[in-house]
């Protein structure tokens, strides 16, 4: 069995080639997307402050055991497929690298901008507000986008085609299923949400959110 001496001196020498960077990087953007969820648990109001509450199956534990299904795919090579030119190969890594860094800033910025209103479950609390600044005035969900982004970031690093369908037939729809349980209870505390919801794209920009 490996010591630990052996691990830290593969890893070393793994990062002098461009699939042990790729693979340093997508390390430390889940670290940073967990610690932040992390964080969100430990200053999440109490439920004192709770006004209203709807239990969804699609929350923290649920998205995490997606993660672990999605780990799993990656790390027994399942689903992935074969293409041993570089041309192709190096640029679907680069994006897929893109996804998942832009993807990473973008959840962790979108936590910092939502601040106390976050809940694991759907919730409306007593001093609720409505964030409509910063990445919400792109996105109505930056943190399900960003989410979205960079499962599909890891499935390109890893060229994994079974991970990427995953993440297209079983991640987005539960994310539209929650986002839509979350809008549903703001738009009942908030009567301009509904013109915010017109205006403004669910996971992607509308094209006039950009000007």
């Amino acid at each position: 069995m490996p010591t630990i001496t052996q691990r830290l001196a593969d890893l070393t020498q793994g990062l002098g080639t461009f699939a042990g960077i790729a693979r340093v990087i997508v390390l430390l953007c889940v670290f940073a997307v967990l610690t932040a969820v992390l964080v969100n648990f430990l200053s999440a109001k109490q439920s004192t402050a709770v006004k209203t509450e709807t239990r969804s199956v699609v929350e923290t534990g649920s998205m995490l055991g997606f993660f672990v299904g999605f780990y799993c795919l990656i790390r027994f090579q399942i689903g992935v497929v074969s293409i041993s030119t570089k041309p192709i190969t190096v640029p679907l890594v680069c994006i897929g690298l893109v996804l998942l860094v832009v993807g990473t800033c973008v959840n962790i910025l979108g936590r910092l901008e939502l601040g106390g209103n976050w809940g694991n479950q759907v919730r409306i609390y007593n001093d609720h507000q409505m964030v409509t600044g910063g990445l919400y005035r792109y996105v109505r969900h930056p943190l399900y986008a960003s989410l979205i982004w960079m499962f599909c970031g890891g499935a390109l690093v890893f060229l994994n085609g079974l991970a990427l369908a995953a993440n297209l037939c079983v991640f987005l729809p539960a994310m539209v299923y929650r986002g839509r349980q979350e809008e549903t209870a703001l738009a009942a505390r908030f009567p301009e949400y509904a013109e915010y919801t017109r205006q403004t794209g669910m996971f992607f920009p509308k094209l006039w959110t950009l000007k």
